[in-house]
């Protein structure tokens, strides 16, 4: 009753979304006071369950670095606490335009590693020096890849570029980067949109989150017309 008490009026967590969703819970760290987070991860580890905490800021990382149940990914500003929920779940590619594209995509990778896949991680591979993809898409093909996150700022014409390369859904994932009129993130996310290549999804400004979670449930899909799983 006591531990019932701590989060009355603060949070209802959802310790079965997992099992009965296929998605975890994910417990967003923004807009949180530092003790009300650590209320939150306690209760986790109380129970035995597993989450993602997501956009976390430098304190709460601090507040956190205590638990030795936690595992924080600072670039990413995410958390894993407890265990991954799911093993050999599949194979992504996670690929950014730029360095700056990087925290986002992190997010992802920490994201898709804790639902079981394999993450291969391409960075800075943008259109500005287009050479260099060619290595990436190489092994895109060659390491039976179920999906790629393409994760870009500023036009966020990678995605377009990929999707006409390889044989896999692509999962674009807009970034507030950019100089001027990139609006934070906006027209980058309606180029994307407007993406000429087809088999493009597109989730909202730098949701790395979003991204993996949708490549994770391809791969389950995908594994189980296979008989895998």
């Amino acid at each position: 009753m006591r531990r019932a008490d701590e989060l009355k009026n603060l949070a209802n967590l959802d310790f079965e979304r997992f099992e009965r969703a296929g998605k975890p819970e994910a417990v967003f760290a923004e807009g949180k006071s530092v003790e009300d987070l650590v209320k939150i991860v306690k209760r986790f580890i109380e129970e035995g369950k597993s989450t993602l905490v997501t956009r976390l800021s430098r304190e709460q990382i601090e507040a956190l670095k205590s638990f030795e149940e936690v595992k924080i990914n600072e670039r990413g500003r995410i958390a894993i606490v407890g265990k991954p929920v799911s093993a050999k779940a599949g194979k992504v590619a996670i690929l950014t335009a730029g360095t700056s594209d990087i925290p986002v995509a992190e997010e992802a990778a920490v994201t898709a590693e804790f639902l079981g896949l394999e993450v291969l991680r391409f960075y800075d591979v943008g259109v500005a020096g287009l050479h260099r993809i060619v290595e990436p898409v190489k092994r895109i093909r060659e390491e039976n890849v179920d999906s790629a996150i393409v994760v870009a700022g500023m036009e966020g014409a990678l995605p377009s570029v990929i999707a006409g390369l390889v044989d896999v859904p692509v999962i674009a994932v807009p970034t507030s980067v950019g100089y001027g009129v990139n609006l934070g993130g906006i027209t980058t996310l309606f180029a994307m949109l407007q993406s000429c290549s087809s088999g493009v999804a597109v989730v909202n400004i730098d949701n790395g989150f979003g991204a993996a979670v949708f490549a994770a449930l391809i791969s389950r899909v995908k594994r189980k017309a296979a008989g895998e799983d």
